[in-house]
């Protein structure tokens, strides 16, 4: 039994030496990720404080948060593994860019959540600039 450990733990070990390079995209990933969290949970409990309903933490959330991450995780492994495997030949990047976009998705949903804590309009005009260069950029 010993040595079956040994050998599953090895090939364990092996297999996420693999995905060692793709860690620094990956956690920048869950930072992000953890940041929204947090920003939602706070937004969700200053909306009941102003209006005086009951807050409640619910798990439902933050089981939805792991998955999203998990399946976050696994994207950005993956897209690391088509990039460094399969597409060796070009340089394009693909990490980056998958990483890039779902960071600036949470990061959207971090202003929205920030414009839902604070009633100042700083954050509301920020996400209405993100948006704005958004659309410039996809239009031209």
């Amino acid at each position: 039994m010993e040595a079956f450990c040994k050998c599953v733990s090895g090939a364990l070990a092996g297999i996420l030496s693999l995905f060692a390079p793709a860690a620094p995209a990956i956690l920048c990933a869950m930072s992000f990720v953890a940041a929204d969290f947090i920003s939602g949970v706070a937004a969700d409990r200053a909306e009941a404080r102003r209006s005086g309903s009951p807050w409640f933490f619910r798990s439902r959330d933050a089981w939805r948060t792991v998955r999203k991450a998990g399946f976050l995780a696994a994207a950005v492994a993956m897209m690391w593994m088509l990039e460094c495997c399969v597409l060796d030949f070009v340089s394009l990047n693909l990490t980056k860019m998958f990483t890039g976009f779902a960071c600036g998705v949470e990061l959207w949903s971090f202003l929205e959540n920030a414009s839902r804590i604070s009633d100042g309009p700083l954050f509301e005009r920020l996400r209405q600039f993100v948006d704005r260069q958004i659309e410039k950029e996809v239009r031209s």
